[in-house]
């Protein structure tokens, strides 16, 4: 199996910007004025991307707040969450920001979450020079490693981060061992309720750690039965909605990973437009998915479903 962190990271920082800030930028929370709300500007953020040579794709977000001064700012949210580094990230970070003061005149507060599992790796800086022409960028990075250490603090913490923190490092942990996922699985999702969350956050945090703890076939099934066993005795009572929440995020994957297979394309991309669907029309796809002859039918075809 292949772990897929950006999709569900980049739903949960849409989901849970504020808490997002507040947890790994507390100064840039206390400086922003949330009374104003904020906005994401992805129309403007791609761009300024859709040419530059970066590689694979990041969940980068681009998002207008104001600040308590009264002034508005950009915050260019880099949520790095490979397996393993990359010689130029601290590039593709600078190129960003230069390409956003360029073409409007705005200077981006750019930061970064780096979720690989390299210790050393800690790209916070792009300089360059050539006699007494010098260039230096710096920024500030979360590294998710350094929590390992600090999972008890993780535990006690109620922000939503905390559980994607630890749901993410798991991840990682359990790459060899599913079984053991399936238990650290079972076991945040107990927290959710200990930590006092409300039914939406609850189910919105399922949704995160069910697609980021993604199982094998016999190791669902098993998941699927706890989960069932706990709810009659009361213990978990929005499991029910939950199971829901997890079923149709099966079908999806599977049908993004289906048209990815046919069309070259790559499985990620495809999610963004699947989510909005529901569960019949997800099985119609999947029925019909092998009459299509190009990707473009596939997009018309649930274009229209959504908009039906």
């Amino acid at each position: 199996m292949s772990d897929d962190y950006d999709t569900p990271w980049k739903e949960v920082i849409e989901e849970y910007f504020t808490e997002f800030i507040a947890f790994f930028f507390p100064q840039a929370y206390k400086d922003i004025d949330w009374n104003k709300g904020y906005e994401f500007l992805d129309k403007e953020l791609q761009q300024i991307t859709k040419d530059a040579e970066i590689g694979r794709k990041y969940v980068d977000k681009l998002v207008q707040v104001w600040l308590k001064s009264g002034e508005d700012a950009w915050a260019l949210i880099h949520a790095d969450v490979q397996s393993q580094s990359e010689e130029n990230f601290a590039e593709r970070m600078y190129i960003y920001n230069y390409r956003l003061f360029d073409r409007y005149r705005r200077h981006a507060a750019s930061f970064a979450i780096l979720g690989d599992s390299s210790r050393t790796w800690r790209p916070n800086k792009f300089e360059r020079q050539l006699w007494k022409c010098e260039i230096r960028f710096c920024f500030p990075i979360v590294k998710l490693s350094d929590y390992e250490q600090e999972i008890e603090c993780l535990k006690a913490d109620d922000n939503p981060f905390a559980v994607v923190v630890m749901a993410h490092l798991m991840t990682q942990a359990t790459a060899k061992d599913y079984g053991k996922r399936r238990n650290e699985k079972l076991e945040l999702i107990k927290q959710l309720y200990r930590k006092g969350f409300s039914k939406q956050n609850i189910i919105n945090l399922f949704r995160f750690i069910d697609w980021i703890m993604a199982l094998p076939e016999t190791e669902e099934t098993l998941f699927s039965q706890e989960l069932a066993d706990i709810e009659q005795e009361g213990k978990m009572p929005y499991v029910t909605s939950i199971e829901r929440i997890g079923f149709k995020r099966g079908q999806f994957t599977m049908i993004a990973n289906q048209i990815a297979k046919k069309f070259g394309s790559q499985a990620e991309k495809e999610l963004s437009d699947l989510k909005d669907m529901d569960s019949d029309s997800l099985l119609d796809l999947g029925v019909q998915l092998f009459d299509f002859h190009s990707f473009d039918e596939v997009r018309l075809w649930i274009k229209e479903k959504i908009n039906t």
